[in-house]
């Protein structure tokens, strides 16, 4: 075969492939930001539905809520996040009689800080240096 045959075969053949190979490191980010995307919104949810599980804001329709976010990270939660949900529930479970406000901030940011983690917040501070607290709108006591 001629050398500017064989130049031009290995030509097109690099210009595929290096066409094919962007397309397919695109696409890939592509399902990678969606996949971030979809986690993000369940992990809001769960953080979400923990203001209707606080203090006087708490309610049935709340902890119903709270327990379906938490049980949707199943799906999609690091194992990291799971042991941290459990965690959490396993402190404020009704059946828990030796309940401890310490604890329950310090599981809560650890659940808090593991999400974080997960979806790879940047400049997330280490776990002993990082606190999440809930806040009860107080609005039963204005009336």
């Amino acid at each position: 075969m001629d050398t500017p045959v064989v130049v031009a075969i290995i030509s097109a053949a690099a210009a595929v492939s290096a066409s094919s190979l962007s397309f397919y490191l695109t696409k890939s980010k592509e399902r990678q930001a969606d996949w971030q995307r979809y986690k993000f919104e369940l992990y809001k949810e769960l953080v979400q539905s923990l203001s209707g599980i606080v203090g006087t804001d708490s309610s049935p329709e709340g902890n119903r809520r709270f327990a379906s976010a938490g049980n949707t990270l199943h799906l999609i939660g690091s194992k990291g996040v799971l042991d941290a949900l459990h965690a959490f529930q396993d402190e404020i479970r009704v059946s828990n009689t030796n309940r401890d406000d310490t604890r329950h901030d310090e599981l809560l940011s650890r659940l808090e800080w593991e999400i974080r983690e997960d979806l790879r917040i940047p400049n997330n501070p280490p776990l002993d240096q990082f606190t999440a607290r809930l806040w009860c709108s107080g609005s039963d006591k204005m009336k």
